[in-house]
This record gives structure tokens, sequence and C-alpha cells, in this order.
């Protein structure tokens, strides 16, 4: 895990994972912890889900409700919690293409390895919900074209989503998709396909492009096993909204033993002791650097 001295591994060592012949897994990440339990579980990758933002800052739904800077800010927590590669929910980008490219310049400041920009009207939608509205190709590639020109190093990965799918059918997302790869992105989403016939079609429609695979539980894609995604050929697969689901029904069993019980006696034994956690956050880190840089240490060394 990274340390306060630390530096994020960035879009250098993204891009070589995603030349690998297996695909990255990057499990979603709604805060700092969040994504040090990913790393620590052993992923190379991260995924700032922004359903989870969203959740997580504001009890609310993945509506349009957080701002740039908000969404930034948290990506910008996470790179500093971990070693691996961060890669963002950038939304649509926040306005038109000169909003695209402060997107884009403050996300890569912050750290973040790889970005992904999708077509939907301002407020958006989160990807698997009803009502969805695009705006027009044409739009879109210009968004695209400003992000590629806007980003200072080319190894940071731009990833062009399409939420086509809902409104204009797969045809019309994989003709949207082609547009966004020629206007320069890295890597291309299709959003929300919804039998396994389309994801082939996805697949075979791009077979040398990078691709992503959105892997939601009960969303409108079907749970597709990852040896079926390996012989599709997509390089990245993301979990968005996993470890929130699984800590909200922690979080209420545990408030529901207090309600009723009036304290967590019975459930501590499910629960990591106190002292273990703060280890596992990184306290002797911090012990460490409290010795290093003590004035104590400092005088003695002057009397030396």
């Amino acid at each position: 895990m990274a340390g306060l001295m630390q530096r994020n591994a960035g879009p250098g060592r993204l891009r070589e994972m995603l030349a690998r012949p297996d695909p990255v897994l990057a499990p979603g990440a709604y805060d700092a912890l969040s994504a040090r339990l990913v790393e620590e579980a052993g992923f190379g990758a991260v995924y700032m889900t922004g359903f989870g933002t969203a959740a997580s800052f504001l009890g609310r739904p993945d509506v349009g409700l957080l701002t740039m800077s908000e969404m930034v800010d948290n990506a910008r927590r996470m790179v500093q919690a971990v070693e691996v590669p961060v890669i963002a929910d950038a939304d649509n980008g926040y306005g038109n293409p000169i909003n695209v490219i402060r997107a884009v310049q403050d996300y890569e400041a912050a750290g973040v390895s790889a970005i992904h920009l999708e077509d939907q009207i301002f407020p958006k939608k989160c990807g698997h919900m009803e009502g969805k509205e695009v705006v027009s190709a044409s739009e879109m590639v210009e968004k695209v074209r400003a992000a590629v020109e806007a980003r200072r190093s080319e190894e940071f990965v731009i990833i062009a989503r399409t939420d086509a799918r809902a409104v204009e059918g797969i045809e019309g997302a994989l003709e949207r998709a082609r547009r966004y790869r020629e206007a320069g992105a890295d890597m291309l989403f299709v959003e929300a396909p919804q039998s396994e016939a389309e994801i082939s079609t996805v697949a075979e429609a791009f077979p040398e492009v990078p691709l992503l695979f959105n892997w939601v539980e009960s969303g409108k894609t079907p749970p597709i096993p990852l040896e079926r995604l390996k012989e599709l050929g997509f390089r990245l697969i993301i979990f968005p909204v996993s470890t929130l689901l699984a800590v909200t029904v922690s979080m209420r069993e545990v408030l529901a033993k207090i309600m009723a019980d009036g304290t967590p006696i019975e459930v501590m034994r499910r629960l990591p002791p106190l002292g273990d956690f703060v280890e596992d956050i990184g306290l002797p880190e911090i012990r460490e650097l409290e010795e290093r840089f003590s004035d104590k240490k400092a005088r003695l060394s002057q009397r030396s």
C-alpha cells in the first residue's frame, strides 16, 4: 500500500498491464479506505466509481449531483492511498469540450492513470438506469478530441464511453464507438449491452481495439464469467458496485444488532480488532515517520 512518502504507480504502469495477455480487473472503490482494501486484496488497479462516490458523499443515487471538483478530490485521495493505478469515472466531462479540457488536466494532475468520458447529456444518470439521453455523436467526438489534446502525458488513458445502446440500439452504439475511436480514444466502453449476444457483437466489432467491460450486479448487462470475457478479448473489467453493496449489507447487520441488543457484543467476533485495523491502515508507517522526524532524534544527532 502507498505510504505518505510514496508515489502512485501512474499511467505508465496501467499501459503495461493492459498490454499483458490477461485483462486488468479493477474493483470499484468509493473512498480511500475502500481503495486500500482493493489493493490489499491483490488487485493491480482500482476503479473510482461515480455511483459509489455519489452514494458515499451524498447518500444519493448517481444522477449527476456531484461536481467535477468533488469527483477529482475523491480520486486524488484514492491515488494518495494506494500504489496501484487508479481509473476514474469522469462522467460526461462536466460540460462542453472546454470543460473537458479542464477535467482531463485536473484528473491527470491528481495522479489518476485513466478516465472514462460518456456521451450522456447533463445531468447524467447511472448507465444502468432508465431514462438516459445522449448528446449528438459529433458533439462527443469533439469532447474526445479535446480530451486527447489536453492530456500532458500520452500515457494517460482516455476511455470513451457510449450510453447510446439504451437510446439508439446496439448498432447505433457501435457506430458512435467507431467515431470516438477515430477521434483518438485509447479504449472503448459500450455501456449496458443487454445480452451475451450483444456483448459478443461489441467484441467482434472492435477486434483490435482495447475494450472495457462493466460488470454490474443486477444491472442491464447479464453476468458473464471471466473466462468468456477473456475469450472475447476485453482488456479492462470494472466491478463498480461490489464493494459498496457488500459494505451496505454488513453495516446494516451490525446496526440492526446494536439496535436489538443495545451493544455490538454479539457481532464483535466477526469484526477485526481495532488494533489490527489501525495497523492495516498504516499506523506502523506513521510511527516510523514520527521516529524519523522526531525532535528528540534530531537533538541526539546534533550532540553526537
